[in-house]
């Protein structure tokens, strides 16, 4: 049994039931032979057998119990990876090191992800276990996302000139010797024979005659040429290969050296033990020197695959000009402080985040937010870090700075996207982790059946196994998915999407059903009063104050004319004293609206707000209801015919609201929220994509249904209370929803459902939604509850995301097919499957470039997604 031990430090405990919960909790995993939680230093120590339990479900197991677990992720380069093996390599060796919650590690931007419990694991054990398994790691200052991408671009420049260096001494070497060998093959030049071969040459010219190796001086020609190639361009192979025996495992590099090593030490036994055959020097130095130039394109392709994080880095300015002491001071962008007043001026980028404090300007967001408009700016507004001002001067008062800001979180949200893991990946690691043995059996096993079997003997043999072991290629099926993921989510950053994920991005190609949030998401967010009707105006209702004149005590709400302008005035202004202080949008809107027409508004008392249906508050003596007409039945209200009235303005798209005092109807009060220019254009692009659409909505039946005729909205759910929406999106994704309208399709069951709203009252909708989509504004991007966030608050930007990743899914199907198709079909190829029928044999130089080009051709077609994706959103 593999036993470890983990300490966590958990959070939440308040008692000793706490804590014996949790250790319940970690009890009833299996696989966990003890757990102890101490509530008084708030740790808990858990002894589990590794090989039953990964230690990321000790974490599950508190979350779940209602507790939290600290811990600490970094990020870090890894270098001398070079194929699936490797990743595979490192992720098992760092999830190895006690404490380790889970480990992620991207081949195509050769970088691991490490969450970890801090009081059980610490950085020195993370570095160590990469290094023990062979490979290196950059380390760099992640908190300082500048300085981390200088040391990372230092360290892999380096490693690209060495590379390039390695590629050149393999070319100068390895072309002449190629030209050379192969003139001789075809007859253009003679052997440069020693005597007495040379003699007997001349001899028995025009004869078949067999000479030793080591008599033609052109193959002493080829050794000395081959030898720096075999050991200084491939001394990268051999390197990695030695450390993977270490390790006992096998990956690229060890076909590579296999390959490369059996023609060349071939050919020098040949010579040493002075036998007659043709030596394959040019085989050995050909096979490097096309894997370099493979692999050195490769790395160059790849650095573009990380484009979009390195513009997003690029965006952020080196300094700030912020008033410190008796004047202007130019810092770096590091010594920012919260609080600091900075100073920004015409053309100027804007440092960090913050309010404004005096100036007015317009300023591009466009490389945060995707909106090419300029955004008009003035005091009291925000201002997003690395914006570019483009008119006036003004201050601001610093709020977000370092990793607060938005651009940072933006940068990370992409960096953990583009590091995680898609589904479909898991299939990918399966196959690698048995790739290279299966190969090199392959290989062996091709060998011995020519050798015994096909009775082509043993020189033929070893061509025939060379060729299997150059061209499997495990580096295409490693890059397919996470160049892909990189790509894509890169892509949708530059468009103002983030996304959480590569599994989000997965799951988001197949949504059948999306259901959006109509205030805020459909509608602009901002309600205005559009009507105010008094229907009947009780004379026992006397109000304290109104319009502003607080000598009338005692007027009353009644009068000859209750249709007048000061019946709707005394109506509005018992519902805006009713709402004062409210923060519901439409409470706000009607207080708005009564300040803008100057009323002076009572203090409203015993003030309660009634979920889903309105509010009830006294105002001056008065008992005032204010809401739908549920409310008003619910407390026995006289309603006096209101009715008609609230439904005559539902069916204009407005939201009713009746106004009461003391038992009995005085009116109705409207508000109606403003569609988006936007909104009609999105839902029809979300149903060219074949997807149905749902509008989710607390209004009442006939007003939802009249905005969406106005929008093309397929299916209405109204009247549905802020905690019941969780339990609407269930129905919808087991087909169980309740009966739609009339302009409606039926959902079938288990529907991958997606929920769109602002991210915060829609939290628990959004996370209980396959994916959730989360409507940003630029400076607010750190959604939990979201799987995917739109930077704008426009709502095209759901059938981009959708789109994104249903061609970010095709380029990885299309891309794995490649790396399987290839591999399925050339490695019996190059075992000599076609050679009974055709004579032909696979040169293990043509097995080296195709191997060499299967793995650019990969990185290729993930980098055509983005112009893909630039191109559509253009």
């Amino acid at each position: 049994m593999a036993e470890q031990q983990i300490q966590m430090s958990v959070t939440g405990m308040t008692c000793a039931s706490c804590s014996n919960r949790v250790e319940k909790a970690l009890k009833k995993i299996p696989g966990v032979a003890s757990a102890n939680v101490n509530l008084a230093n708030e740790q808990a120590s858990v002894s589990f057998d590794a090989s039953q339990v990964a230690p990321g479900q000790l974490l599950d197991a508190v979350e779940k119990a209602g507790y939290g677990v600290i811990t600490d992720r970094v990020e870090f380069p890894v270098t001398g990876m070079t194929c699936a093996s490797c990743s595979n390599r490192v992720e098992k060796a760092l999830r190895k090191v006690p404490g380790v919650l889970e480990a992620n590690v991207n081949l195509a931007v050769e970088h691991a992800t490490v969450t970890y419990a801090p009081t059980t694991a610490a950085w020195s054990d993370l570095k160590a276990a990469v290094e023990k398994a062979g490979y290196g790691v950059i380390e760099t200052d992640a908190a300082d996302f500048a300085s981390a991408e200088d040391v990372e671009a230092a360290a892999r420049a380096r490693e690209l000139a060495d590379k390039r260096r390695k590629l050149i001494t393999g070319i100068a070497f390895g072309l002449p010797l190629f030209v050379i060998s192969m003139a001789r093959d075809f007859g253009l030049i003679a052997p440069w024979l020693i005597e007495p071969w040379a003699t007997m040459n001349r001899e028995m010219a025009g004869m078949q005659h067999d000479y030793p190796a080591y008599a033609d001086l052109l193959n002493w020609l080829f050794l000395i040429l081959a030898t720096p190639v075999q050991f200084y361009s491939g001394s990268d192979f051999y390197a990695h290969a030695w450390k993977a025996l270490k390790a006992r495992t096998a990956n690229m590099d060890t076909l590579i050296a296999m390959g490369s090593s059996a023609a060349y030490f071939y050919s020098i036994a040949l010579m040493l033990f002075g036998l007659t055959g043709h030596v394959y020097f040019e085989t050995a130095a050909l096979i490097i020197t096309l894997i370099l130039v493979g692999k050195f394109l490769e790395s160059r392709a790849k650095s573009q695959t990380s484009a979009a994080i390195r513009k997003l880095m690029g965006l952020q300015p080196k300094t700030a000009r912020v008033l410190r002491g008796s004047g202007e001071q130019d810092v770096p962008i590091a010594e920012v402080r919260r609080g600091d007043i900075v100073v920004v001026r015409p053309g100027e980028k804007v440092p960090v985040d913050g309010v404004i404090t005096s100036g007015r300007s317009s300023l591009d967001e466009s490389m945060i937010t995707g909106e090419s408009l300029p955004v008009a700016k003035g005091e009291g507004d925000t201002v997003i870090g690395a914006t570019i001002n483009k008119s006036g001067s003004f201050q601001f008062r610093a709020t977000r700075v370092g990793k607060e800001t938005a651009l940072a979180q933006i940068i990370r949200l992409v960096q953990e996207a583009q590091g995680s893991r898609a589904p479909v990946q898991r299939l990918v690691d399966k196959v690698a982790s048995v790739f290279v043995p299966v190969v090199i059996m392959i290989a062996f096993a091709t060998f011995l059946v020519w050798l015994f079997i096909g009775g082509v003997g043993f020189t033929s043999a070893m061509i025939f196994a060379v060729a299997v072991l150059v061209i499997a290629c495990p580096c295409a099926l490693g890059l397919a998915t996470p160049t892909a993921i990189m790509v894509g989510t890169g892509a949708g950053a530059e468009q103002g999407i983030l996304i959480k994920n590569a599994e989000s991005l997965e799951r988001a190609s197949a949504i059948k059903t999306v259901v959006l949030d109509k205030t805020g998401t459909i509608t602009e967010g901002r309600p205005i009063v559009t009507d105010v009707t008094a229907i009947r105006m009780a004379e026992q209702v006397k109000v304290g104050a109104f319009n502003g004149h607080e000598d009338r005590p005692g007027e009353s709400l009644g009068g000859s004319h209750p249709e007048g302008e000061e019946s709707t005035g005394q109506l509005l202004w018992l519902a805006a004293s009713a709402e004062r202080g409210s923060e519901h949008p439409l409470g706000e809107a009607i207080v708005r609206t009564a300040q803008e027409r100057g009323l002076s508004l009572a203090k409203a008392t015993h003030f309660e707000a009634v979920a889903g249906r309105g509010i009830v508050a006294e105002v001056d003596g008065h008992n005032v209801l204010l809401g739908t007409l549920r409310l008003m039945r619910d407390r026995q209200v006289v309603l006096n015919g209101v009715e008609v009235e609230v439904s005559r303005l539902q069916s204009e798209g407005k939201t009713a609201m009746v106004v009461a005092a003391d038992g009995e109807a005085l009116g109705v009060i409207a508000v109606a929220d403003t569609v988006k220019p936007t909104s009609q254009e999105a839902i029809a692009n979300l149903n060219n994509l074949g997807i149905e659409v749902a509008m989710l909505t607390g209004d009442n039946a006939r007003t939802a249904e009249a905005i969406a005729r106005q929008v093309g909205v397929d299916r209405v759910l109204a009247e549905v209370l802020p905690a019941d929406k969780v339990d609407e999106v269930k129905r919808l994704q087991t087909g169980t929803a309740s009966e739609p309208s009339a302009v409606s399709t039926i959902a079938s069951p288990a529907r991958v459902v997606a929920m769109v709203g602002d991210g915060i009252n829609d939290a628990p909708a959004l996370a209980q939604a396959d994916v959730g989509i989360a409507i940003g504004t630029g400076a607010d991007v750190a959604m939990e509850a979201a799987d995917v966030t739109l930077m704008r608050g426009d709502l095209r930007g759901v059938a981009q995301a959708i789109t994104l990743s249903k061609r970010t899914l095709t380029t990885i199907k299309w891309n794995l097919f490649w790396a399987f198709i290839y591999n399925v079909l050339l490695i019996p190829v190059a075992a000599g499957v076609l050679y009974p029928f055709t004579g032909w044999q696979l040169s293990p130089i043509l097995a080296a470039a195709a191997m060499a080009f299967s793995s650019v051709f990969v990185v290729l077609n993930s980098l055509a997604l983005r112009r893909r994706v630039l191109n559509t959103a253009t």
